[in-house]
């Protein structure tokens, strides 16, 4: 396994951040990037989402459906008359440390809203970055290392800290304690990471920005992560409402 590590400033505290990623640094995965967050659902883990509907088919009448069959996650997101396009199932995104090498990879993934916004590209994101999208979603994970608690909370941090600002302009980062979550065939736990960016040279630049993640547990003893992160306080951002909808889709291939 391929352990992360990155120094993410918290309000008032220095947090360091691992996580189980053996995606990162996955040669075979197409490289593109991602630069957003997500809005935190409510502290429940507990999500009165719809019936989950069987293989390939989204819960909600007119949405896009994403599977990782890497990551045993499947979930559905707005169409496209909605602003969200989903990718290829392997196209990779990431973002990179100063030797640049990957820190943070997601696969199974989808964007809101992209190239609203032609904000400058951002050197540590491959790909995707600098397009203006206001939401990131996908998967990512494969170790073994830590507890699902600890990886929910990881997972978390280190896209809220990679995608608004990285090293070099570190984001003030608060992530909550990890909580339960069983919906969907999932029995792991989801995190919520509120950023707050203290770089802005554009107005594309959100001012704030929040995270959450799902983590389960494979029989193989393997931890696969399902991340959402968005921008917050900028025209068209996802709400708290509209990611939670979003959230309540995420369930189990094995389901």
């Amino acid at each position: 396994m391929k352990k992360t590590l990155i120094a993410a400033v918290g309000i008032g505290m220095a947090v360091a951040l691992s996580g189980c990623n053996d995606d990162t640094g996955d040669a075979t995965d197409k490289n593109t990037d991602a630069a957003g967050s997500k809005a935190p659902s409510a502290g429940s883990s507990e999500s009165a989402a719809p019936a989950s509907p069987s293989g390939d088919q989204p819960s909600v009448a007119g949405w896009q459906t994403q599977t990782s069959q890497k990551h045993h996650f499947r979930y559905d997101v707005p169409g496209k008359a909605k602003k969200w396009k989903v990718f290829e199932e392997d196209t990779a995104l990431s973002y990179t440390d100063k030797n640049g090498r990957p820190i943070v990879v997601m696969t199974g993934a989808g964007n809101y809203r992209e190239g609203g916004c032609a904000s400058s590209p951002n050197p540590k994101a491959i790909g995707e970055a600098g397009k203006g999208q206001l939401a990131t979603v996908g998967t990512t994970g494969g170790g073994k290392d830590g507890s699902l608690q600890e990886n929910a909370r990881n997972w978390a941090g280190n896209w809220g800290f990679a995608a608004y600002g990285g090293e070099d302009h570190k984001p003030k980062i608060t992530v909550r304690e990890a909580k339960p979550w069983k919906h969907g065939g999932i029995e792991g736990y989801t995190a919520t990471a509120q950023v707050t960016v203290t770089n802005r040279p554009s107005s594309c630049v959100p001012p704030k920005a929040v995270v959450h993640s799902v983590a389960q547990k494979l029989p193989d003893g393997t931890m696969h992560g399902w991340v959402i992160y968005a921008d917050q306080g900028v025209p068209n951002a996802l709400t708290a409402a509209e990611i939670e909808k979003v959230m309540s889709t995420v369930r189990s291939t094995d389901s």
